[in-house]
């Protein structure tokens, strides 16, 4: 046989295999991977074992802190008779449903001047905010929704005379409202810095990871030895000390005065939240008038009596797997616990309550309070709407109980 011959017949039955592995080894390149890194599992993998957790936590304000913008995710209208903001006589932003998706388009004196998708929704409970992509740049959409209005709303903060489409996302809005982005190159040409993201690395809501720390050791131990019933290799939010607790929470619910040296990614369960924010020389005013309701309910929280006096922390109260929040009976429950008729600590007005009293709790001692930081304008820029807000600080709030008291009275009649 032929030297030539036998490398033909060799390479009939080489290349086959050849072709074979390299599939294997091109698939195992190929498999996905979280793009925290391979520590992270993703939060799929923990329905197996925790499905009913799971569930229930698709319909919370962290899992709707971010997702993609469609139809079904954005609250405000499409159709003709409800999907405009007027500014003035010759300005207005028109929300379109077009072929190539959903829009926010600005017209001045019925002539277009600038259209950009909706491509992310930031926010559910009280409010939505909307993200396009400008290559790698994100930048906030004019247009807002604002329940309390049920209705489209000049975005808060913005000229109720100019349609701007120039707002930037900076890292820290990624860092409360996602579980993670990467930062990228920035592509265009601009006099002022503009934060630019793989948009592909974008994990969309508040996942079991964000909270729970890396979790692919986790799901391999515990796939291989599904007999173990503690949980390896995991943080449990029960295991950490009350300041790690706080300090868990308080990385996106803390004060929006402090700026962090480090991204709030990088913060894992048991971190010291100190350790990421930029020194504060001055002093912190503790007086609770002074600290606004949006975003500050760890210090809020801290100036309250309840806290003071007692061991507590936010998951006293929040059980952030389930959607709980208009609920107020339930979180009254929550309250007397500690406080009741036994203790001597029960609230002076029950017998003016009757039963009512172990149903809503909240509205007397925790009261939604306007926003300093937030404002909302209405259609055209001048019906001015406040960003209510439910107060942690907890107390003795006379006029609310005032308003519950004249409600209750006013049904008996």
């Amino acid at each position: 046989m032929s030297k030539k011959r036998v490398l033909r017949i060799a390479a009939v039955f080489l290349l086959p295999l050849t072709l074979i592995f390299s599939q294997c080894f091109n698939n195992s390149d190929k498999k996905a991977t979280d793009p925290r890194g391979e520590l992270y599992a993703g939060s799929a993998s923990c329905v197996k074992c925790h499905k009913d957790i799971s569930h229930s936590f698709l319909g919370t304000a962290h899992y709707f802190s971010s997702r993609p913008a469609s139809l079904k995710n954005i609250q405000g209208s499409f159709n003709k008779d409800s999907n405009t903001v007027v500014y003035n006589d010759s300005l207005k932003v028109v929300m379109e449903k077009l072929h190539a998706g959903l829009y926010q388009t600005a017209y001045l004196k019925g002539k277009q001047i600038e259209s950009q998708p909706f491509d992310i929704v930031f926010g559910s409970s009280k409010a939505q905010t909307y993200i396009f992509w400008k290559g790698n740049e994100p930048h906030e959409l004019p247009i807002s929704y604002f329940n309390g209005l049920h209705n489209w709303t000049i975005s808060p903060g913005y000229d109720g005379d100019v349609a701007d489409y120039s707002r930037p996302i900076i890292s820290r809005c990624f860092q409360c409202h996602s579980s993670y982005i990467n930062d990228a190159p920035q592509q265009t040409q601009s006099l002022h810095h503009v934060a630019a993201f793989d948009k592909s690395s974008l994990i969309m809501g508040i996942d079991c990871e964000r909270c729970h720390g890396p979790g692919a050791n986790h799901v391999n131990f515990h796939t291989e030895f599904p007999e173990q019933k503690v949980a390896k290799y995991i943080t449990k939010f029960s295991a950490l000390t009350r300041s790690q607790k706080l300090d868990a929470c308080g990385v996106c619910h803390s004060s929006s005065r402090e700026q962090f040296q480090t991204s709030a990614f990088k913060f894992k369960m048991g971190d010291t939240l100190a350790k990421f924010k930029e020194p504060n020389f001055l002093p912190e005013d503790p007086n609770p008038p002074t600290l606004d309701v949006h975003g500050n309910q760890n210090g809020l929280l801290a100036t309250s009596q309840c806290f003071i006096k007692s061991n507590m922390d936010c998951s006293n109260c929040h059980n952030t797997h389930v959607n709980e929040s208009a609920n107020m009976a339930v979180y009254s429950q929550r309250c007397m616990v500690c406080h009741s008729e036994a203790k001597h600590n029960f609230c002076t007005m029950a017998p003016k309550l009757g039963a009512v009293i172990k149903n809503n709790c909240i509205d007397c001692h925790m009261p939604l309070k306007p926003s300093n930081l937030i404002t909302v304008a209405g259609s055209g820029g001048k019906m001015i709407v406040p960003y209510m807000v439910r107060t942690h600080h907890i107390a003795v709030y006379p006029q609310e109980s005032q308003k519950i008291a004249a409600f209750i009275k006013e049904q008996e009649k």
